[in-house]
């Protein structure tokens, strides 16, 4: 039985110089040397293990990953970020959808943030052309290339622009690769179909970021570091434009999860933050982690020494360390992120923080 579908096709798509933004990133970046609050007692030591945790990690050549939630991007962190990567601290930085496009609307316009509320009720909550298309596009194209999702958005960013195939090369790559790769074929016939529904013409398309000094996904592929985006379908605005293709959206975001897990697998000594996170890095870590302690059994190892730092701003008096996970009469044991994190072995610590002053303190302690 085929049940009905939305059509999108049908959408008023207004431009997104239309949109009123909350933030505007030259005004609200947070510079890396910027005054934040301390962390209270608890936070300090814990900020204390953590920079000894990464000066042994860099030492012993051990990844240390930053996985965070979109407000970390919306709050302007972004040029704190990049300092952290271009002083070589962070191997790898993983965000879910909305951190992407908040990181790109800010390289685009210099803005983003709109009123939920406000336009839900107009009925163009995330209804914008050029964040829709252009997002898209970027993960349509790299899915065809083998890009992950985070580095599809982060190349078009540093880049300034795609590479558009045209129809004639995409035929014969199907051609050729129908009798060598079935997976890739189905990339490039996607591809094919998103050219032609949309006419797109070959060759550069030029896609001007005034201000991709403020993007940590475009520095992330400057400086070669992995920027993973780990999205959920329906869960960001660029499902609302007809550009969306969910094979691409799927293909892109596989890539992205395994090169995760990949350095999760390697994490033994290292060193893993999870920022305003409470659903996105405890979820992908738990099954990156399974499948790493399986690997690691096959070979007569076992992950023990990977440390991991929990940042949120939900106040918590459970001693995590001491007295293992709450009972289920417990609000703390609500806690989703620690609860996840709790169970993965190694050792765990909780620090109720804003992800400004966390952020600006690592930055700072590294120095």
């Amino acid at each position: 039985m085929k049940y009905p579908e939305l059509n999108r096709e049908k959408l008023r798509i207004l431009p997104l110089s239309e949109r009123k933004n909350k933030v505007i990133i030259a005004e609200s970046y947070v510079a890396k040397d910027a005054d934040a609050n301390q962390l209270g007692e608890h936070g300090s030591k814990v900020m204390n293990n953590l920079l000894a945790r990464i000066s042994e990690a860099k030492k012993n050549d051990k990844p240390v990953i930053l996985a965070f939630g979109a407000h970390s991007i919306k709050n302007g962190l972004g040029p704190v970020l990049i300092d952290l990567m271009e002083r070589g601290y962070l191997n790898h930085l993983a965000t879910n959808g909305a951190g992407v496009i908040h990181d790109w609307e800010f390289a685009f316009q210099g803005q983003s943030s709109e009123d939920v509320k406000e336009y839900v009720d107009k009925g163009q909550f995330g209804i914008w052309q050029e964040t829709g298309y252009y997002i898209n596009l970027a993960i349509n194209v790299g899915a065809y290339e083998g890009k992950g999702y985070g580095e599809s958005v982060g190349a078009m960013i540093e880049n300034e622009g795609l590479q558009i195939p045209s129809a004639d090369e995409l035929k014969s790559r199907i051609i050729v690769l129908s009798e060598q790769n079935a997976e890739a074929v189905a990339a490039a016939a996607d591809l094919l179909s998103i050219i032609q529904k949309f006419d797109l013409e070959p060759g550069f398309l030029s896609i001007p970021h005034p201000y991709k000094e403020y993007s940590a996904q475009a520095a992330a592929y400057r400086l070669g570091v992995p920027f993973t985006s780990h999205p959920m379908i329906g869960h960001d605005i660029i499902y609302n434009h007809p550009m969306n293709h969910g094979a691409a959206i799927g293909r892109s975001a596989q890539t992205d999860f395994l090169r995760y897990a990949h350095n999760v697998s390697c994490l033994d000594g290292g060193v893993y933050m999870s920022i305003g996170s409470a659903v996105m890095s405890p979820m992908v870590f738990e099954k990156s982690l399974s499948m790493s302690q399986n690997l690691h059994i096959q070979n007569g190892e076992h992950m023990d020494k990977h440390y991991m730092v929990i940042v949120d701003l939900a106040e918590s008096q459970w001693d995590w360390a001491i007295d293992g996970e709450p009972p289920m009469d417990n609000p703390a044991y609500y806690l989703r992120y620690c609860k996840s994190f709790s169970r993965m072995g190694g050792t765990m610590e909780y620090v109720c923080a804003d992800n400004r002053d966390f952020l600006l303190h690592l930055s700072q302690g590294l120095l």
